[in-house]
């Protein structure tokens, strides 16, 4: 049966350790010169439906790395994903083509259909619903950072959004305590973080109104965006609800000398986060950012090797 990477839901806590294993291994092994072409000869093809540097990139440097070859389509190229044709076909064509699928959709429904008609693994790149990339990667960092997973306190403060979710799980799974502070309005379904608690794994999620509770002790200060792609018309109003939620030089001085600071860009400075605080020694968001390839070229190698 073909492995797909849709949701970090969908793998338990051992397999997402490996995976983390893995990334370490190949970092450390191409940064000493080695080379891994476990994926010459084959294609991956990259379905976005929204604008990227970080994921497009990563996964085409990623791949090239790996011996193989990336393809990337941008909506205009097909006519829109699922437009011009159905999913369903598209999906079957692209499977006497290719050996593995990326995509970055708006709907979650997208990558699910494309998944249902693949015989190639089919990636996600992003979603409205998950980030699923971004938190492994992010958690690749944090386990670089201090050593381990296990019993480190994460901090995320801002919109419960795609990657929210997807840092939930996975901080459930591997171990970690993940405080979400959002306002009113804006933070997780109580209903989807019982799941989370429920799904296996050794760490906690809760969710709190106030920031200042959220980082004092935290290990990591982490926040996003608080206006994401395709919301661009509730900015104005976003900006209103989220006053207090920045992380500045105030809030991280409330978590702790020893606290650092993560985002997964692009950055707005000046709202969710600082510029002081961003440039600052606490800030692990150019780590971050690397990390992307790191663990998206484990994990081609890992669903296609």
């Amino acid at each position: 049966m073909v492995k797909h990477f849709l949701e970090v839901a969908h793998y338990g806590s051992e397999e997402l350790r490996r995976l983390l294993d893995l990334a370490a291994e190949l970092k450390a092994l191409y940064a000493r010169g080695g080379r891994d072409l476990c994926l010459a000869g084959q294609t991956m093809v990259l379905l976005f439906e929204k604008p990227s540097s970080r994921t497009r990139i990563s996964f085409q440097v990623g791949m090239a790395q790996l011996g193989g070859t990336a393809i990337y389509v941008r909506p205009e190229d097909i006519g829109g994903l699922g437009r011009r044709e159905p999913l369903a076909d598209l999906a079957r064509v692209l499977n006497g083509y290719v050996n593995v699928i990326v995509a970055r959709t708006f709907a979650h429904e997208t990558v699910l259909e494309l998944a249902r008609y693949a015989t190639a693994p089919v990636i996600n790149a992003l979603t409205d619903r998950a980030h699923p990339c971004q938190a492994l990667a992010d958690l690749l960092t944090i386990q670089e950072a201090f050593g381990s997973l296990a019993g480190r306190k994460l901090a995320y403060v801002g919109d419960g959004n795609n990657v929210a979710r997807s840092l939930a799980v996975a901080c459930v799974r591997l171990g970690l305590r993940l405080v979400i502070a959002s306002p009113a309005g804006y933070a997780l379904p109580e209903e989807f973080l019982r799941r989370a608690r429920e799904g296996g794994g050794a760490g906690s999620v809760a969710q709190v109104p106030d920031p200042y509770d959220a980082v004092r002790g935290a290990d990591v200060v982490y926040t996003d965006t608080w206006t994401s792609m395709g919301q661009e018309a509730e900015k104005e109003q976003r900006v209103r609800d989220f006053a207090g939620y920045q992380v500045d030089g105030k809030l991280m001085a409330a978590a702790g000398p020893g606290a650092r600071v993560m985002h997964c860009l692009p950055a707005y400075r000046g709202l969710e986060i600082s510029n002081e605080v961003i440039e600052s020694p606490q800030s692990l968001v150019w780590a971050q950012a690397e990390n992307r390839l790191h663990f998206q070229r484990a994990l081609l190698k890992y669903l296609c090797g």
